[in-house]
């Protein structure tokens, strides 16, 4: 039996709801708190937020910021640009243009040409993971894994709020050539309906929440009336518990969004809310705690995910708590990711050694029912890889790994080595155990990527600056 329909389910009280009031580059001065900062964060602010995306709103900076606690807090971190977020000679770069008053061209070139420094689309998502439709490439899409398919709404690529860790950076920045955008509903329809092996379909951006649940439906609507037998599962990756829980309570068509989310269950498919949360604080409000009782109520399902970040919850008592508190108000933790080699990673990576070892410490303080989360989890180029333990084997000490998906299926669950690296933060920082020449897969992945499309980088920004020899630079 459902749950009661939206419509008789008690709103939130109204003296919590709010209008959305988003800030950026062009008005984050106007925010009455800004003036706790010194003149030189908030220069700080301006600088790199000229290179890396930056977007917040009332709802953050009222109820999730501890202001008193500024610049150390951790949804201040989350939300708004620290000069720890470009290298150094990144930030004088753009720093000394901005003193200077050049021309907007000018200063667009600078920051165009650090942006592509900064590893744009990491593990491979524009040469390896868009596919084809009848010889037509699907910018909208992404296919890495067998049975699920992202796809891009074109209106969904933007957020509440932009998180400075973000790995989707790019899509928020005008780099048109490789956005990830699609407004065809037909064109997702008939992706499914010629690969049977997609059992699920992940909404994705940006946030796919931001949409009207007018314009979302139209996806969702052509999906069930499609009546694909092999997809079973829609999930919605969505940020917008943490940053705007009023799309889900107090928005003008929030009611109609969760009803939305009934169909979608009463069509029997099961609906995965993939929530992303990076700290216990973001799920103390009353308006996040009402959204997730109006999710839930609809039959959806809500799963947890965050990477582990440096200043934000590099703890094992930050993540026990944020577990705890998940799995009470009937959430369930999913994973552990490390941060991605792409923006501002050099200001948020933690050793992988760590990582795991505040991935431990935190399961063992959590009773049995939030141990379903995974991690630490590397979405790298061949696949989710997992770090298991570190152990002594014939003499050496080694990383224990696993593939929890990868681009081949038979890769998953094998358990591999990489030597012990006490400073490595990704995977391609390890190298194979035992005097192996390459992991089991290597040679595999080398043949998969040969086919691939090269990275197109525009002509005129694909040299790198010549005066920094610690540079690294992604060849086309």
């Amino acid at each position: 039996m459902l749950p009661a329909p939206v419509s008789h389910m008690k709103p939130i009280v109204v003296e919590t709801a709010m209008k959305f009031q988003p800030y950026g580059l062009h008005n984050f001065r106007a925010i009455p708190q800004i003036e706790r900062l010194s003149e030189a964060q908030k220069h700080n602010i301006e600088v790199v937020g000229h290179v890396l995306p930056f977007r917040t709103n009332n709802y953050v900076i009222q109820e999730l910021i501890d202001w008193d606690n500024v610049p150390d807090d951790p949804i201040f971190t989350l939300t708004f640009p620290q000069r720890g977020m470009l290298k150094s000679y990144h930030f004088n770069l753009v720093a000394d243009a901005l003193k200077r008053g050049v021309e907007r061209a000018e200063l667009a070139e600078i920051v165009n040409r650090i942006r592509w420094e900064l590893n744009p689309h990491p593990a491979g998502q524009i040469e390896h993971n868009v596919p084809t439709l009848n010889g037509k490439r699907l910018n909208g899409f992404q296919h890495k894994y067998r049975q699920t398919v992202l796809f891009f709404p074109n209106k969904g690529q933007t957020c509440h709020a932009f998180c400075t860790f973000c790995f989707r950076w790019p899509q928020f920045v005008g780099f048109d050539d490789i956005h990830f955008a699609s407004r065809e509903a037909e064109t997702l329809v008939s992706y499914v309906r010629a690969h049977p092996e997609v059992s699920d379909v992940l909404f994705t951006g940006g946030d796919p929440m931001i949409m009207r649940t007018r314009s979302f439906a139209t996806y969702i609507n052509a999906l069930l009336d499609a009546d694909l037998p092999n997809l079973h599962t829609i999930r919605i990756g969505t940020k917008t518990l943490g940053y705007w829980p009023y799309r889900y309570v107090s928005d003008p068509d929030a009611d109609e969004l969760l009803r939305l989310f009934e169909r979608i269950v009463q069509h029997g498919l099961h609906l995965a809310i993939m929530a992303h949360f990076s700290h216990p604080v973001e799920l103390s409000t009353p308006a996040v705690q009402e959204a997730i009782r109006r999710i839930r109520s609809t039959g959806a399902q809500i799963r947890t995910q965050s990477p582990i970040l440096h200043h934000i919850n590099a703890s094992a008592a930050i993540w026990a708590e944020m577990w705890k508190e998940q799995v009470r108000q009937g959430l369930i933790p999913y994973y552990m990711f490390v941060a991605r080699d792409t923006g501002s990673q050099h200001f948020f990576e933690i050793p992988l050694a760590k990582a795991w070892n505040i991935y431990q410490e935190a399961y063992q303080q959590v009773s049995g029912i939030c141990r379903t989360v995974r991690g630490p989890s590397m979405s790298c180029h061949p696949g989710k890889v997992q770090i298991l333990g570190v152990s002594d084997i014939a003499g050496q000490q080694v990383f224990v790994l696993q593939m929890l998906q990868g681009r081949n299926p038979d890769w998953v669950r094998r358990p591999f080595f990489a030597r012990f690296d006490e400073v490595a933060t990704w995977f391609d920082d390890l190298r194979p155990a035992f005097d192996e020449k390459e992991f089991f897969f290597s040679r595999e992945l080398e043949e998969m990527s040969a086919l691939s499309c090269p990275l197109n980088i525009p002509p005129d920004l694909a040299q790198p600056f010549a005066s920094k020899p610690e540079s690294t630079w992604i060849s086309a």
